[in-house]
């Protein structure tokens, strides 16, 4: 049983990170270009390193705290990076895709 929660978390990462470069490959600007590479690739990051942990512990006896501190790592650093990125290019002028209907950042001060 533990190695079919294995495989799922291994697939299911994998999965996550193969739609966030296909997201980075095809959105039209580099703000849901940002969205799909920190959101898929926390998921799929998060869920491989997950998946290597479970099997470490199960398979070979090994508690690893390397891989539980990536996942933490992981979990906290990618969105807030993406955030602070987005903020970056919004604030130096980088244009919003054509058909982007609201700006919510319009009318907030610099």
């Amino acid at each position: 049983m533990i190695d079919i929660i294995i495989s799922l978390l291994l697939l299911l990462g994998t999965f996550f990170i193969l739609s966030g470069s296909l997201g980075i490959l095809r959105f039209p600007d580099v703000y849901t270009r940002l969205h799909a590479a920190t959101k898929a690739a926390t998921l799929g990051v998060a869920g491989v390193l997950l998946g290597s942990f479970l099997y470490l512990l199960f398979d070979q006896g090994i508690v690893s705290g390397k891989l539980l501190l990536g996942i933490v790592f992981v979990l906290i650093t990618a969105p807030i990076s993406g955030h602070m990125i987005s903020r970056a290019a919004y604030n130096s002028g980088v244009e919003l895709w054509d058909k982007t209907k609201r700006d919510h950042l319009k009318n907030e001060s610099k």
